[in-house]
């Protein structure tokens, strides 16, 4: 289990942006996790990516999800929200738009600004 003041990074260099799964594909984050017994837990983009990999349920065309999808999928997003507001939050910090240190250095500055966030 990962603790939950570390701060996990992928790196590499795109000419491109890719999409999220071509991303933790290409760096195999999905199958380390995997290995490590950590669940993901993903937005609609990631239908697809494997078994361990948990999204949304997807309506079905002419069709409406019954109750228990939809309770699923609030469920779901319920658990992912305060994720991606933190996410939201890193990136409104200035720091992280034009960053020319180590991603590892990064990791550490990304980790101290969640410590202020949470002291605001």
């Amino acid at each position: 289990m990962i603790p939950r003041s570390s701060v996990r990074t992928a790196t590499g260099s795109w000419v491109e942006s890719p999409n999220d799964l071509t991303a933790a594909r290409t760096h195999r984050i999905i199958r380390l996790c995997e290995r490590q017994g950590v669940p993901i837990l993903a937005d609609r983009a990631y239908i697809g990516a494997g078994p361990w990999v948990t999204t949304p349920v997807r309506r079905p065309p002419g069709r409406d999800l019954s109750p228990t999808q939809r309770t699923v999928n609030r469920a779901l997003s319920a658990v992912r929200a305060p994720v991606e507001r933190g996410v939201a939050r890193l990136k409104s910090w200035r720091i992280f738009h034009h960053a020319r240190c180590s991603p590892n250095r990064m990791s550490s500055i990304a980790a101290a600004v969640l410590t202020l966030e949470r002291q605001r």
